[in-house]
């Protein structure tokens, strides 16, 4: 029996469930760019059979050295660490709002492109208990799967991080700001609803992420002799003790 409506989510699934079908709606999250994948012509006007909402904001790239500089007001150069292969537009998505906002912090920005485990080793390595740098973290499958690695070798060298997500905070990571991806997934129930009530994919907007949340972790700064302002923590959403 044929579904009425197809949800999924990534890009590896909704790639897959293109490829069986251009007819059933299909309704995404957490996909990154599903124009450049080829999944909508554009983000107003899908026009075909998939549409849903996106997990990445361009803006976020001005953000994470802004806060980061806030809680390290040292810091004068800031690094972001990315896969070219697996990162959104090849890293550059957040390229443009990460370096203007790390020169008007009078920062220096320095792009830091990996490709396995090996090169984040020598990569923050070559950070390693040198004053005056930080991290970002860029949200992409590599370093979702690598975080622990990233994670573990911030903590060795000293090296303070932002990361993209919640989760990351959680296992050990300074502090995160980011999407809510757990709101994405009601968001994306109600295009499946509409669907279901006779609308079409190709006639709803692909949507992007309206919800954000800062976490910190209070551990993580004290062994890296930090103080965060009480600024940070005011606007945090949550803060790991």
């Amino acid at each position: 029996m044929q579904s009425d409506v197809i949800f999924g989510a990534s890009t590896p699934v909704i790639a897959a469930l293109q490829r069986e079908t251009r007819t059933i709606p299909i309704v995404f999250t957490t996909v990154s760019d599903p124009v450049g994948s080829g999944f909508v012509a554009s983000l107003p006007k899908p026009g075909g059979n998939i549409t849903g909402f996106i997990n990445i904001e361009a803006s976020l790239g001005g953000k994470w050295p802004e806060l980061l500089k806030e809680i390290d007001p040292q810091l004068t150069r800031i690094a972001m660490i990315f896969n070219p292969e697996t990162a959104a537009d090849a890293g550059t998505y957040y390229g443009g709002p990460f370096e203007t906002a790390a020169h008007s912090l009078l920062m220096e920005p320095i792009a830091a492109p990996v490709h396995n485990a090996a090169e984040i080793e020598g990569t923050l390595g070559s950070y390693g208990h040198k004053p005056g740098i930080g991290l970002v973290i860029m949200p992409d499958g590599f370093t979702n799967l690598h975080r622990e690695l990233i994670i573990s070798l911030a903590a060795r060298y000293s090296v303070p991080a932002i990361y993209p997500f919640r989760y990351m905070v959680a296992e050990g990571g300074l502090m995160s700001y980011g999407v809510d991806l757990l709101d994405l997934y009601p968001r994306a129930a109600s295009y499946v609803d509409r669907i279901l009530k006779g609308e079409k994919p190709a006639d709803l907007p692909v949507q992007l992420p309206t919800k954000f949340e800062l976490v910190v972790n209070l551990k993580t700064a004290k062994a890296l002799g930090l103080t965060i302002p009480g600024t940070v923590l005011a606007r945090a959403d949550e803060v790991i003790e």
